[in-house]
């Protein structure tokens, strides 16, 4: 997965609450003002209790906003614990078709997609394009489709990650001039993606880091270890100014509390930086399960599947 399509996203969030009522529409206004400073912030606060949670680019990054919050603002918080943002992406070439069809307050509603999904790299988190013949459906409803497609991608079909690095390809389907609106084809459109995504080889990402030690010579062979224990790809070591300088790639999610790890076991001799380096397969995915059939929801009486411009005549009872 290439480093563009994912270098200005959250790779890391945390959960904060205030510790008093009161408190909470200062924290709300607290968190607003921080994301309008550093747009790397995301902020989610659906929570009756005051609750957000606060995504940034690493572990140092939460924590200075959680100090800032703090310090600057003068809001007590409660803070939980760091937890990676994995994503979610596809490795193959595959096609479903969703077909949506219900009968709503005595009338028949009716949206059907065919998608085509392939693995979108070295470029862009995702692609929408259109393929049908022209009259395969009225051309108001490509944004449906292209939302219910990207509402499909938000969850993901593996973990609940969001899905990126996908181009989704419109190429078929059918309506019905008098039962087919946005909303069937918007659910159509997550129907098909979900499965053909499950179809597709998908895999869970996690993020690298890019880290570089500093440390006295006698202390490599343990930092070494450490790093390689800790899922890490050794790239190189250098001499610099008496010291050794140890360059890694480690997953992030080895990476949590490692400032604390490296001042009790070097006794401070040690230092470090990292910067994110770029997403990963993460190991021991599960099967996705999918089946080779396209998604058929709700089968009441109602339209079968045609098309052009007459397509999907309703069925007689």
């Amino acid at each position: 997965m290439s480093e563009s399509s994912t270098h200005k996203r959250p790779i890391i969030c945390v959960v904060i609450r205030p510790k008093t009522e009161d408190d909470r529409p200062s924290l709300q206004q607290a968190l607003s003002e921080l994301t309008r400073q550093d747009p790397t912030i995301r902020i989610e606060t659906e929570s009756p209790n005051g609750q957000a949670t606060v995504a940034g680019m690493g572990e140092s990054h939460l924590e200075v906003i959680c100090d800032r919050i703090v310090r600057e603002y003068k809001i007590q918080i409660e803070i939980g614990k760091p937890t990676v943002i994995y994503l979610e992406t596809i490795r193959k070439q595959s096609e479903a078709e969703g077909k949506y069809v219900r009968a709503v307050s005595g009338h028949c509603v009716y949206g059907h997609v065919k998608l085509r999904l392939e693995p979108l790299e070295p470029e862009g988190d995702y692609q929408f394009v259109d393929e049908s013949p022209e009259g395969t459906v009225p051309r108001k409803f490509l944004e449906a489709i292209n939302s219910g497609i990207q509402q499909g991608m938000e969850g993901g079909v593996l973990a609940g990650c969001e899905m990126i690095g996908v181009r989704a390809i419109f190429y078929d389907g059918s309506y019905h001039v008098e039962d087919s609106n946005e909303m069937a084809f918007k659910i159509a459109a997550s129907m098909a993606f979900k499965e053909a995504a499950r179809k597709a080889n998908p895999v869970i990402l996690e993020p690298f880091m890019l880290i570089e030690v500093v440390t006295p010579e006698d202390l490599a062979v343990v930092i070494v270890g450490d790093l390689s224990f800790r899922r890490g790809r050794i790239g190189g070591m250098e001499a610099r100014a008496g010291s050794l300088v140890i360059s890694a790639l480690v997953p992030l999610a080895e990476l949590i509390g490692y400032a604390t790890h490296m001042r009790s076991s070097t006794q401070g001799r040690a230092s470090y930086s990292m910067t994110f380096a770029r997403y990963e397969e993460a190991p021991h995915v599960g099967d996705s399960g999918a089946e080779e059939t396209g998604v058929v929801a709700n089968r009441p009486k109602g339209p079968t599947a045609g098309r052009g411009h007459a397509a999907a005549k309703p069925d007689s009872e």
